[in-house]
């Protein structure tokens, strides 16, 4: 397999995550495939910043500690790693989550082909009770930004990859430009996302023959804290998906920005509610919660969408697309700790 440098991103925002921030960065080093560096990109927290310089002032070559370059957010962080990074392929990592051994290395031979990029994988959860509560459904794994049941399993081409766990190639940005700013998520306020779908179809537009791929073989597990095994948080995530699916339909069109959600919703979310109903008939714990939880979040879903078109037309909710040379400008990236 040809070596690849790959540079891991990993946005943080809060101390209330440090020993999560630490054992995603343990989990980085400890991959059979080294990465070229790991940078940590926080997130306007002047505390945090300077916590992470001394955490990691001994290795600043091999953890680079950076204030995030734009505005507060996820997606403008995600830029101030792309823009800073010096590996060849970019791998990002949640902040809450830790990565198995061979991460990369699975992420690395998906590059072999020249035509991909970007390579995703399988995002696992792990829940703060100990186990999945009955009435969760695995088709909504999503909410808690896992893989969800309903992807295809192997090594697969897809339309986008999971920003949690995903990889790209720098020319894809070069190309496409960098994350939507105004999309994603923004610290602790509404559970915003799809920033990472809207960027995968901008780069297929620019790249026509762009293969992007997920490969269930790279696997991480994201933690799942007590308070997104809510249904209260179950409903409120998936109206914000709605939201944000409104905004990657006007960045994108509807065709494009809807395709893989018509699918879901039309066979793979049925097929959940019939599961559902049937081990509820049968006696089985969670069959009717499970069921009533898809309904339910189909429908938070859709009246979210309804209201976000209606404000992207009307402009009360913009976004800001980096062009391609600003984002890969390691010129533009600010604010490291040595």
């Amino acid at each position: 397999m040809t070596h690849l440098a790959i540079s891991v991103v990993i946005c943080v925002y809060t101390e209330d995550r440090w020993e999560d921030i630490l054992a995603a960065v343990d989990s980085v080093r400890a991959q059979s495939l080294p990465a070229v560096e790991t940078l940590l990109v926080v997130d306007h927290n002047p505390a945090l910043l300077e916590r992470l310089g001394k955490e990691y002032k001994e290795t600043p070559e091999e953890v680079r500690v950076l204030a995030n370059a734009g505005p507060r957010g996820l997606s403008a962080g995600r830029n101030t790693g792309i823009a800073a990074a010096r590996g060849e392929i970019l791998a990002f990592l949640d902040d809450d989550a830790v990565a198995e051994r061979e991460w990369l290395f699975h992420f690395a031979a998906g590059y072999e082909d020249p035509r991909v990029m970007a390579v995703g994988g399988r995002t696992m959860p792990a829940w703060a009770s100990g186990r999945r509560p009955d009435w969760f459904p695995a088709e909504f794994d999503w909410v808690v930004g896992c893989t969800y049941k309903g992807l295809p399993p192997g090594k697969v081409r897809v339309r986008n990859v999971l920003g949690g766990n995903a990889s790209f190639r720098r020319s894809a940005f070069e190309a496409a430009g960098g994350f939507a700013t105004g999309i994603g998520r923004d610290g602790d306020k509404r559970p915003l996302g799809g920033e990472e779908t809207e960027l995968c179809i901008r780069l297929t537009k620019a790249l026509p023959d762009a293969v992007l791929l997920i490969d269930d073989r790279a696997v991480i597990h994201h933690k799942v804290p007590h308070i997104r095994e809510r249904f209260g948080y179950f409903r409120t995530r998936a109206y914000a998906e709605g939201l944000s699916k409104a905004l990657v339909a006007r960045s994108v069109g509807a065709g494009k920005g809807l395709e893989s959600e018509r699918r879901y919703t039309t066979r793979v979310l049925p097929a959940g509610v019939a599961r559902g109903l049937r081990d509820a008939a049968l006696g089985r714990p969670g069959g009717a919660g499970r069921a009533g939880a898809i309904v339910t979040g189909v429908a938070a879903a859709a009246g979210g969408y309804v209201l976000g078109s209606v404000r992207a037309r009307r402009g009360a909710a913009t976004f800001t697309v980096p062009v391609p040379n600003r984002v890969t400008n390691t010129e533009g990236a600010q604010g490291e700790v040595q």
